[in-house]
């Protein structure tokens, strides 16, 4: 079956960005005029994913507005004559698909996953982590398509990451299966510093298939938060079917953190053909401190 769903896991509370995500959600902040998990859903879209499932929780309002169609913009754009900007707002609506569901609490990614089971069905789907920006031509979710439709198992992003920062990814022992694939043989969350059993992290993406959500709930959840960890489902599932891993061609930033972010404006403002020249000029009139 094709992928034809993308879990958007959203219901977090943003703290990292206070105050800015006080009153609004984090995924709304712009990346220089749209906003992070617009980058998410635009991807997915272009790997063939048009049904959009959004993992919302209180205050997260303004997503589901986003994505929504809104009359009075459009038609004050239509009678003002932006065309062009008409043409965009229309395009985030009229992609896609979308339905939303509550986390309630924020009890970690395999409980996210797990509360849209009844949505997801019994099909392969996706899951983007809209905090992982990633630039990449094919996007990063075809290429992991690509890969699932060769094994027909689910499939994890992966990205090398230097030894100093494994401590703070999932992490997994594999065997390559071919150019850039991987068969996974374990995998170890945040190993503590010198116990990666490689240097392949897993990033925010996964083709997953619907056994996952036995798995999750049979997941013993975490002492202290209750959370219930998608890499701890997945070594579950492992036990039953083998897992594979997609090595992804393309530049990711990170921006769930404050510097990652910033990369990621300065990264997006400088591949604008508006912005790139004069914004340019004017990095370089920057001083060090």
């Amino acid at each position: 079956m094709t992928v034809r769903k993308a879990v958007f896991p959203a219901a977090g509370l943003g703290t990292r960005f206070l105050p800015a995500t006080k009153a609004q959600p984090k995924e709304m902040l712009p990346l220089v005029d749209k906003p992070i998990i617009q980058y998410g859903v635009e991807e997915a879209v272009a790997s063939g994913a048009d049904h959009i499932i959004l993992v919302t929780g209180r205050g997260k309002n303004a997503i589901e507005d986003h994505f929504d169609v809104s009359v009075e913009l459009e038609s004050f754009l239509e009678t003002r004559g932006k065309t062009e900007l008409l043409d965009e707002i229309r395009k985030i609506s009229s992609l896609i698909n979308v339905a939303y569901v509550r986390q309630g609490e924020p009890l970690g990614l395999g409980h996210a996953v797990l509360v849209t089971r009844q949505l997801v069905g019994h099909e392969p789907f996706a899951v983007i982590l809209a905090d992982d920006v990633i630039d990449a031509a094919p996007p990063a979710l075809a290429q992991m398509i690509d890969v699932f439709n060769k094994v027909q198992n689910p499939v994890l992003a992966v990205e090398r990451v230097p030894q100093s920062d494994l401590q703070n990814y999932g992490v997994i022992a594999a065997e390559p299966a071919g150019p850039g694939v991987y068969k996974i043989l374990d995998l170890v969350e945040k190993p503590a510093p010198g116990q990666a059993p490689s240097d392949l992290a897993i990033i925010g993406r996964y083709v997953l298939t619907p056994d996952i959500f036995p798995m999750l709930e049979e997941t013993a959840r975490e002492r202290g938060s209750g959370e219930i960890q998608l890499t701890n489902g997945l070594k579950r599932l492992l036990r039953t079917r083998p897992l594979y891993a997609c090595e992804i061609k393309g530049v990711r930033h990170d921006t769930g953190n404050k510097l990652g972010f910033l990369k990621a404006v300065v990264y997006f403002a400088l591949r604008r053909p508006d912005l790139a020249g004069p914004f340019r000029d004017y990095l370089k009139t920057l001083t060090p401190a």
